[in-house]
């Protein structure tokens, strides 16, 4: 097992198993909540239990990586060499920003209309930094094989995202911003969430979508552990003052003052 603390040096015995337990029954979530974790050295992997690696002669996305996770509960660990190029690298801080990834060359009339759009989305993209991880894993959280993830991901759909703001905003209240740098949006999720430790969403990126089964109607936050009690206090207190998801229709054509009258008083 691996050493508990995380890049945060957040070395809490959080209880996942409850935790996640929680998450599903206020929130009815499709696919177990994932943790992504960074660690120095590839010789780190082999303390992992369980841990799957991707064929040498196979590249994959990032995107898959996380998908394999939380889809078919694998643990899986990667390095540099087995992604498919620097995009998915840079985001999670395991490929230099380089002059060549800012300089927009690869998008460059693909999704952006000129080389000055291209370069300018890959200078908005938000990165982890560079420079002190050889390797990252990817693992549910409920299975304990990572000690504290660097940053955990939840995906829900529109309604179960507003309602997780909601509980993160019970207590400590702090508005919580969404971007959309367009393609790579992993940048505005676990990007941001890596670079700042702050919680952040996105609305996930076509790639996402094409090979990271991300469905339709989800969206992505990312936040550092830390935030999982707050976040369960939070939906608690909601279900208690008859905020709970799913968020039932009062009607069009009715008086709320019924509905608003059990949770206000």
């Amino acid at each position: 097992m691996p050493e508990i603390s995380n890049c945060w040096n957040d070395a809490t015995d959080y209880d996942y198993p409850a935790l996640v337990q929680q998450l599903q029954y206020y929130l009815k979530l499709k696919a177990t909540p994932i943790g992504m974790k960074r660690f120095q050295s590839v010789a780190d992997l082999e303390e992992i239990e369980k841990l799957r690696r991707p064929p040498e002669d196979v590249k994959l996305a990032t995107d898959q990586i996380v998908g394999q996770s939380r889809w078919l509960g694998y643990t899986i660990g990667i390095t540099m060499d087995n992604l498919v190029g620097s995009q998915c690298g840079a985001v999670v801080g395991l490929y230099p920003r380089d002059e060549e990834f800012l300089s927009g060359n690869m998008f460059n009339g693909v999704w952006y209309g000129s080389l000055e759009d291209s370069k300018a989305h890959q200078n908005a993209m938000d990165c982890a930094p560079y420079g002190e991880y050889e390797a990252l894993v990817v693992s549910p959280l409920t299975s304990g094989r990572i000690g504290n993830p660097d940053i955990c991901l939840i995906y829900a759909t529109p309604g179960q995202m507003i309602t997780i703001a909601n509980g993160l905003q019970w207590k400590d209240y702090k508005p919580l911003n969404l971007s959309i740098v367009g393609e790579s949006s992993c940048a505005d999720s676990w990007g941001r969430a890596l670079k700042t430790g702050e919680p952040s969403v996105s609305i996930p990126c076509y790639a996402e979508r094409k090979f990271g089964g991300v469905q339709d109607d989800e969206m992505l936050i990312a936040l550092p552990p830390s935030y999982l009690p707050g976040l369960v206090e939070g939906l608690g207190a909601l279900s208690q003052n008859g905020l709970r998801y799913p968020i039932p229709n009062h009607g069009l054509d009715v008086s709320p003052l019924a509905s608003m009258g059990k949770s206000y008083g």
